[in-house]
């Protein structure tokens, strides 16, 4: 199945979390991933993200979806932060 956001939304694949050890074990929430999709954009606003991009994203950004057992994050383009390139 796949998955083709709308608008101006942005289909992620999270980077995997991070394991801290200090004092303990915590698995924190990736703030970064790759687009995998892209939606077309709005008349308002022009989609300059494309499939490949590495971005940063903030803590709650999007809405988490699961699909076949891999987790996904879907988010307008406004909410990504930066590109990482």
């Amino acid at each position: 199945m796949q998955i083709k956001p709308l608008a101006d939304r942005v289909l992620v694949k999270p980077a995997p979390a991070e394991t801290k050890t200090a004092g303990g074990t915590a698995k924190e929430k990736p703030l970064q991933g790759e687009v995998l999709a892209v939606g077309n954009g709005t008349k308002d606003e022009e989609m300059i993200l494309k499939p490949g991009d590495t971005v940063l994203y903030g803590k709650y950004a999007g809405n988490e979806v699961e699909l076949d057992g891999v987790k996904y994050m879907i988010m307008r383009q406004s909410d990504v932060l930066a590109i990482l390139g």
